[in-house]
């Protein structure tokens, strides 16, 4: 079984999320922060079920799409996977985050 680990970019991504839509809707911003944080649990289970972000082309950083988020993970190796960010869909994500290519999978 696979830990996930939230990177504090990720937290911070969430509550930025939050924090926006919670100007227009309290209720609507927990949901939406409710949903983005547990769509991860399918990766204890089921580590590549994300598909491989087209911006970075390796097999280790993946992502997941929640509505209308990007979440977007790497696998470490077979114990643990790290949420590097939550991100918008229509939004460009090459310079959000910085990746290498060495992983133990």
């Amino acid at each position: 079984m696979v830990e996930i680990i939230w990177t504090d970019s990720a937290i911070q991504d969430l509550n930025e999320i939050g924090e926006y839509i919670f100007l227009d809707s309290p209720r609507y911003s927990e949901l939406t922060v409710s949903s983005l944080f547990d769509a991860p649990s399918i990766l204890i289970n089921h580590p590549k079920a994300g598909k491989i972000v087209p911006e970075f082309s390796l097999q280790a950083i993946r992502e997941l799409i929640c509505g209308n988020y990007r979440i977007v993970y790497k696998i470490v190796n077979y114990e643990r996977i790290d949420i590097l960010t939550v991100h918008n869909c229509s939004r460009l994500i090459r310079n959000v985050i910085q990746v290498d290519d060495d992983v133990d999978f």
